[in-house]
């Protein structure tokens, strides 16, 4: 490697984990020791979270896209891009990331009740003082003692307005606050108390579960991490949840039949109360391995084996957390597959460290606000974008006994090439806000005129058409690499990797995806005048092929239409595997799966958006009426047809699927800082990143990472929550 010049990095895909990579090697503190070039399909950056602007600047996106509270990893880094970014609020509607994201206080929940009829209910989640990406006061809540301590003040609360349900709306009660970080009390009283309670039998009174609870609390501020669990201590309190969880049981069976509402609330109880018994029974507080132990287990397979009941083990809740993170292996509905330890340091950390809000909505597209500016900064740093260059193969060098093997070479197609060898401009302005748009600027290319009317299709895993190609060779234009595609893609990449190593061979065997299907509508009416009765919502849960929706009505000002939409509306859910998908060019499967997605989402508008909105259905099916047509062309379009003005999408592209979480998969994923192959490192939600679930945490975690293992920046201890259970 060359001496007292520039490393050059070679960053392969433009997805958040690359960005990371990218926005971490070069921040100021490394002083341009890196000479970073990104390498990206296409015409835009993004991957699974790219988004464009299309007809009247509507927003069309990959699906439904938003951020949880708890991401800090990623809240910090896009505070510091709009700190850095500067942008003047009187010229520019998103200046800051606090006019790019919104707080989402509601989440609704679907249920199918025994006349097979759907219902659903609401929770609000109440706000923060803080706000994700804040720096972190007091202990590390990313522990053991610090998610319990959490999650039994919580129980305090849930029990107390079970006893007074007239206090309480919904399983999160009104006024509840997270907690802050309490001291952990002396644990010679909590023993005690704990055996006296146990002589009296059943927990059968309010008061004695009351008090159960508060011991609980107690002892798991106390035991982790100063108490090893071994004999009594461990037998009492394994007693204690028993009694509590039998207390929530018999409490479910009286409320089954005629009060939902109470009803909830003691499902969340005793799902909290198997989760802190899981923990204890098999040892996560000191097992080296942390919440990994579990990872061979299905998520509902380990709750029923700590004592959840078939009550809330049937809940809207549980079944809702599958819907969205999309676990059904092979896209089948009737498949529902998670790992055990992913979704339960996800759920602890959703819900007992947010900050600010349990979900955030974005403004405008996510091209918008979040890879736009992350473009310009990057940009600004000197970083180079090469678009329009597709990987066709890693070569590795021949083997040798002296050395580590390495990259030696980047193979390319061309899709495009540049007119005036200059870098190709992404961005359009929309009203001042730079944007990507939903297709090229075939203007700036060679023959960009023949494309267009030839229809290219640069994002396509299928269309193979191409410009020319290019080498990149080690020493020369590289040095280092980061492989930031999507799994999916690196049997078609990467295949010299699989072939060299059998753990990557075993990691994209067992790492699966999964295709996604979305479509989103934009319509002539408010929701809730076609019968919705609640605020702007998040909802999942519901019926297959589309169970989640998000009122994304928001976003109508951000649009250009001549006459605004009144509301907008955005579906999402796993697409099921069509039969084998084909290697070879062929794009008569891409159009094939459009066209599944547009029959699926027709049929469900038709048979089942009428159980959300009932005004927006007749006897025989959806208004069709009410969707607006951007074109609005001559002849005017009506009846079903009126569908296809809307946008909808079917993920099916390698680099588009969605990365799975199935049981004991986490063992095969590789590190970042791995570093087997001597100038290679890689960056993705699909690697082990510390959170290991497909999301833009999880991906901004694993590019920093990847930065680190290149330059040692940014400190691991500083990736917040890596080092967790």
């Amino acid at each position: 490697m060359r001496t007292n010049q520039p490393i050059k990095v070679a960053i392969i895909g433009g997805g958040c984990a690359s960005m990371a990579t990218a926005f971490e090697l070069t921040r100021p503190e490394l002083g341009s020791q890196y000479e970073v070039t990104v390498y990206q399909l296409g015409w835009r950056l993004g991957g699974k979270g790219a988004s464009g602007r299309g007809a009247a600047d509507r927003i069309e996106e990959h699906g439904l896209h938003l951020w949880m509270g708890f991401y800090e990893n990623a809240f910090r880094m896009i505070r510091d891009c709009y700190s850095e970014l500067r942008r003047d609020p009187r010229t520019c509607r998103i200046a800051t990331w606090r006019d790019a994201f919104s707080p989402v206080p509601l989440l609704a929940l679907t249920n199918r009740t025994r006349l097979g009829e759907w219902e659903y209910w609401a929770a609000r989640f109440p706000p923060t003082r803080d706000l994700p990406g804040d720096p972190l006061a007091g202990e590390n809540p990313f522990s053991l003692r610090g998610y319990f301590s959490r999650a039994t003040n919580l129980l305090l609360e849930l029990v107390r307005s079970a006893r007074f349900p007239s206090e309480s709306a919904g399983p999160w009660p009104v006024g509840y606050t997270a907690p802050p970080w309490q001291p952990p009390p002396q644990s010679g009283s909590v023993w005690e108390g704990i055996s006296r309670l146990l002589k009296y039998g059943q927990l059968i009174s309010a008061t004695a579960t009351f008090e159960g609870v508060w011991l609980l609390h107690t002892a798991v501020s106390t035991l982790y991490p100063h108490v090893h669990l071994r004999g009594r201590p461990q037998e009492l309190l394994l007693q204690l949840l028993d009694g509590l969880g039998a207390a929530a049981h018999r409490q479910l069976e009286a409320l089954t039949e005629r009060d939902d509402e109470l009803r909830r609330v003691w499902e969340v109880v005793d799902l909290i109360l198997t989760l802190i018994r899981g923990s204890v029974r098999f040892g996560l507080a000191t097992d080296p391995r942390g919440f990994d132990a579990i990872d061979d287990y299905d998520w509902v397979e380990w709750l029923r084996l700590n004592g959840l009941s078939s009550t809330a083990m049937s809940s809207s809740f549980l079944r809702s957390l599958y819907g969205l993170m999309f676990a059904y292996e092979d896209g089948d509905p009737h498949r529902p597959r998670l790992s055990a330890s992913v979704m339960l340091r996800g759920l602890l950390r959703m819900f007992f460290t947010y900050r600010g809000a349990l979900f955030w909505k974005m403004n405008s597209g996510m091209g918008d606000t979040i890879f736009a500016p992350m473009y310009e900064v990057l940009k600004r740093r000197g970083v180079r974008f090469r678009f329009f260059h597709r990987l066709r193969n890693l070569r590795l060098a021949p083997p040798s006994p002296q050395e580590r093997p390495y990259v030696e070479a980047l193979e390319f197609d061309l899709q495009a090439e540049v007119k005036g060898d200059v870098e190709y401009w992404p961005l359009v302005d929309v009203r001042g806000l730079p944007c990507w748009p939903s297709t090229p600027d075939y203007s700036q290319l060679i023959d960009g005129e023949c494309m267009a009317r030839e229809g290219w299709n640069f994002e396509s895993h299928w269309d193979e058409r191409r410009a020319g190609t290019r080498q990149l060779h080690v020493g020369q234009d590289f040095d280092l690499v980061v492989l930031g595609t999507s799994i999916g893609a690196l049997p078609h990449v990467a295949s010299e990797l699989l072939a060299r190593d059998t753990r990557w061979q075993k990691m994209v065997k067992e790492v699966k995806t999964v295709a996604t299907q979305a479509f989103q509508l934009w319509m002539n009416t408010d929701v809730r005048a076609l019968g919705w009765r609640e605020s702007r919502v998040l909802l999942a849960g519901f019926v297959e092929p589309f169970d989640t929706w998000a009122d994304m009505s928001h976003l109508a000002p951000e649009e250009s239409w001549r006459q605004p939409p009144q509301s907008i509306a955005y579906f999402c859910n796993v697409l099921p595997e069509p039969p084998p998908t084909p290697h070879s060019p062929d794009q008569g499967f891409l159009a094939a799966e459009h066209h599944r997605v547009r029959t699926n989402a027709i049929h469900f508008l038709n048979h089942d958006i009428g159980w959300l909105w009932p005004l927006a259905v007749r006897r025989e099916g959806f208004r069709w009426e009410l969707l607006l047509d951007p074109s609005e062309g001559t002849p005017e379009r009506t009846g079903e047809a009126r569908f296809d003005s809307q946008f909808f999408t079917a993920n099916v592209n390698p680099s588009d699927r969605y990365v799975l979480s199935l049981p004991g998969a986490s063992r095969h994923r590789i590190s970042p800082l791995d570093l087997t192959f001597d100038n290679l490192t890689i960056a993705g939600d699909w690697t082990e990143s510390g959170l290991n679930s497909g999301c833009v945490e999880s991906a901004v975690m694993s590019g920093q990472l990847a930065a680190h293992a290149i330059s040692g920046w940014p400190p691991l201890e500083t990736i917040i929550g890596y080092d967790h259970p």
